[in-house]
């Protein structure tokens, strides 16, 4: 298809609005995005309403300013066409989870010797991450098919040569605060997005932060940090949200002060149980692990040669039960994290579920415990109450957009309350152009009734990963060739998924059209 002149109207249109959902996505205005561009406000005004021809150098320039391959014009697969309706069948091993790996890649650069993770989740964000860790001078290499990875850091880490494209790619890297603090008197570290995205941001981690000296402005593009030893946490900190990110933050920075530090109204979710055992293996003491009260007594220098292999994805379990319920499959999931997903799974059998799972075990970091779930058709009926998230041990703020596609199979009406997140819920009336009924109530509630019989149809990804997974899963139970366009999105969170659900009996092609 040619993407000059000849462009059909209501294509161009579909880039329009994907190219403005990226840009929001990223936190960036008109005027920002233009900037980027070397164009004006009113031609990206043009572009977003579809009312611009676009050449193959802007739709790549375009691409590469927001980060997603949903206009990029490169190597790697775009989109995906799905033959349904699909029944599954064999077994599948959920991977290590991304989120951990994530963070224990940020919380290597506390030590000084090497680190060698174990089945790191091989995916864009850990791409990215390590793009920006060799700009560092951070030696890392694959070690095998597995996907061991081995982590040497330099003696002194450049800061000053980091890799800017990488980093704001990422939203990860505002995980480095809490190690470089350690490392550096001041330092930059890029960010993605406008300065109302980096404001908002990087408030909570302040909150964590200051009591370790640290003080951090937001400008255009960039946090500016600046450290003062002689500030040093004199009382418990108190987080003023319970987020991942900034529990992780607080204990990496906490690893390095020789103190003894109490952080409450702590994350005690599955990445931040993996981080503290991590921190467990290089010398550092940590209580209250699984609790919102963190005890931490940090160490003055950390040099140890460790061996950590991350826990299992509960998402990615949560990804597959749904692909299994959807499509009516019996499928061996092996190797589940039961203890976050227990609530899930206690919602899913109110609403009908049968399955059986095996006796628990324990994953190789020697903590989290693992199930292997056979799942078998079932006929399902909506809730009693509306499903919302929740800090763990409440239903994964990840997991919820997953009950928007089991919903839709399930007889009667079901409200989802995505209170977390301002526009997620929109993403999921996506699901009407495959014959769902959902209906948007606001920014963060819809009502799904069902059941429905899905069918094909040509739908353009969504920018938000969860809503895109879910999207492809019900594609799977649809009727007839459903395509899914520039799925980029995907691949920054899932390892392989298109190729590890045609193992199981899927119909899933990945192609280009250029």
């Amino acid at each position: 298809m040619s993407y000059r002149d000849g462009m059909p109207q209501d294509y161009k249109s579909s880039i329009g609005a994907l190219i403005r959902d990226a840009r929001q996505h990223r936190g960036l205005t008109q005027m920002q995005l233009a900037d980027l561009l070397s164009t004006s406000q009113s031609a990206v005004n043009r572009i977003e309403k579809g009312q611009q021809n676009l050449s193959l150098e802007m739709l790549a320039r375009i691409g590469e300013a927001l980060d997603s391959e949903l206009v990029s014009v490169g190597s790697g697969p775009v989109h995906l066409r799905v033959q349904g309706p699909t029944t599954l069948a064999g077994a599948i091993d959920v991977k290590t989870s991304k989120n951990a790996g994530v963070a224990l890649l940020c919380a290597s650069l506390l030590n000084r010797g090497r680190t060698t993770l174990r089945k790191v989740a091989r995916i864009e964000e850990v791409n990215r991450l390590l793009e920006v860790l060799n700009s560092l001078g951070v030696q890392t290499r694959w070690l095998n098919d597995d996907n061991d990875l081995e982590i040497v850091p330099p003696v002194e880490l450049d800061l000053d040569h980091m890799d800017e494209d990488a980093a704001r790619r990422t939203r990860s890297v505002i995980m480095f605060l809490g190690p470089l603090l350690h490392r550096a008197e001041s330092f930059e570290l890029p960010y993605a997005g406008g300065c109302n995205l980096g404001t908002r941001t990087v408030e909570p981690h302040m909150a964590a932060l200051r009591p370790f000296g640290l003080e951090v402005k937001a400008t255009e593009g960039s946090y500016h940090a600046q450290v003062n030893r002689a500030v040093d946490p004199t009382r418990p900190i108190v987080l003023t949200e319970r987020g991942d990110t900034v529990t992780e933050n607080a204990l990496m920075a906490a690893a390095l002060h020789p103190g003894t530090t109490v952080i409450r109204n702590a994350s005690s979710n599955y990445m931040v149980q993996d981080l503290c055992f991590y921190l467990q293996k290089l010398g550092v003491t940590v209580e209250g692990i699984g609790t919102t009260t963190l005890t931490v007594t940090g160490r003055e220098v950390i040099d140890v040669d460790v061996d950590y292999a991350p826990a299992e994805d509960p998402i990615e379990a949560m990804s597959l039960l749904a692909a299994a319920i959807v499509t009516r499959s019996s499928i061996t999931i092996r190797r589940v994290p039961i203890e976050f997903l227990e609530i899930e799974l206690a919602v899913l059998e109110e609403m009908g579920f049968h399955y059986s799972r095996s006796e628990e075990y324990t994953a190789l970091n020697g903590h989290t415990r693992l199930v292997d779930l056979q799942t078998r058709p079932s006929d399902l009926r909506a809730p009693h109450d509306k499903i919302h998230p929740m800090p763990f041990p409440g239903l994964n703020i990840d997991n919820l957009p997953f009950f928007a596609v089991i919903a839709a199979v399930a007889e009667g009406q079901t409200f989802l309350h995505d209170w977390v997140y301002e526009n997620r819920a929109i993403y999921l009336t996506e699901l009407t152009k495959l014959g769902g009924h959902v209906k948007l109530l606001d920014p963060h509630r819809v009502m799904i009734e069902g059941p429905t019989s899905f069918s094909g149809a040509e739908l353009v990804c969504p920018p938000a990963l969860r809503p895109a997974v879910v999207i492809l899963l019900a594609m799977l139970a649809s009727k007839g060739t459903s395509v899914l366009r520039s799925t980029y999105v995907i691949h920054r969170g899932y390892e392989d998924l298109a190729e590890r659900l045609n193992l199981l009996g899927a119909s899933i092609e990945t192609f280009r059209d250029i």
